[in-house]
Parts: C-alpha cells; structure tokens; sequence
C-alpha cells in the first residue's frame, strides 16, 4: 500500500476514486457529481491523496482545502473502500494529511462530519436550547466521530439541522503544528 497525490492526468485513478465516493455517500448521487467533486479536489490550494493497493486500486482517498490564508485546512472528504475499512487505512491517510498540512504551515484541520442517522446524542434534540450543554454531554454509537476523536480532534461545534431537523453536523478539530 502506497499513498501518493492523486494528479490530474491519471485519468484511470480519478475514475476509481470518483466511483468510491459515489458508492460509499449518498451526498454524490451521481458519478458525475463524484467526478466533479474529485476535481475540485485538485486545485493548486487543495490535497488530494489517494491509498492504492499493490493492484493499483485506489482503496482510499483523503482530500482538504486550504482556508484562512493556509492556517487552517478542511480535511473533506475522507473515504474507504468497503472491503478494506475496519483495518487501519483510514488512519493512515489522516496521519498522511496531517503531515502534508504541517508541511504547508497549517497550524489546524477542521472537518465536519454528519449525523443523518441518529449515532449521536447531537441527533433528534433541539441544539438551539442550550449549544454548550449538549456539547458538552456529547455521546456517540458507531459514529465518525468517535474515529477522529481517537485521532485527536475535538468537538468545536455544531451545526444544528444542517441536514434536515435533528440532523446536526458535528464540527471538529485539530492543532497539527506545536506551540512554541
């Protein structure tokens, strides 16, 4: 297994990776809005890394954006092939990223990450009542969130019904460059 930058020519290679988007999200409907996602992936302020197995399968793909004049970076999207989760790729491609932002001077990753599905205590509540509270009680199934948070994100926020009522996107972070 390798990770390396998924460039704009390797055609076959953005082919893959829009497919895996596309089956893996219900946010990419359409193959062609996953290849469109794909490659706005590749603009000169993004990162765009791929995992591909000893067959030259793209198994993984991690993609960000650089915001805040390249301070902060918004780690989207972050996808595993079905038949390979559950077994450590995931991680490599954060750990991946984390290092590509630290060697671009980012300082942090923020990422959101959905609960359409009632995983958390944040889904099927009115958030608007007291924000800190349900942040702070914060409970999670098998949610994403609990993936990063062993990680070392944390929780910054909420975006409530960002996805419908009850339906919260979760707002998360990390400092990847140290204080001095």
């Amino acid at each position: 297994m390798i990770i390396i930058d998924l460039l704009e020519n390797d055609i076959e290679k953005i082919n893959q990776t829009a497919r895996l988007l596309h089956e893996s999200f219900e946010a990419w409907p359409t193959i062609d809005s996953a290849i469109r996602e794909v490659f706005e992936s590749l603009s000169d302020d993004s990162i765009s890394r791929v995992l591909v197995n000893g067959d030259d399968e793209v198994i993984g793909w991690i993609g960000g954006r650089s915001q805040y004049d390249g301070n902060v970076w918004e780690l989207h999207p972050l996808v595993i092939r079905k038949d390979s989760r559950m077994r450590g790729f995931g991680k490599l491609l954060v750990i991946d990223f984390e290092r590509q932002v630290y060697q671009r001077g980012g300082i942090t990753i923020i990422l959101g990450t959905d609960d359409e599905y009632n995983q958390t205590s944040l889904a099927n509540v009115n958030l608007y009542d007291d924000i800190p509270a349900h942040l702070s009680n914060f409970e999670s199934l098998d949610h994403p969130a609990n993936f990063y948070r062993k990680l070392g994100f944390v929780i910054v926020g909420v975006i409530p019904d960002a996805n419908g009522i009850g339906k919260p996107d979760i707002i998360m972070a990390k400092r990847v460059k140290s204080v001095d």
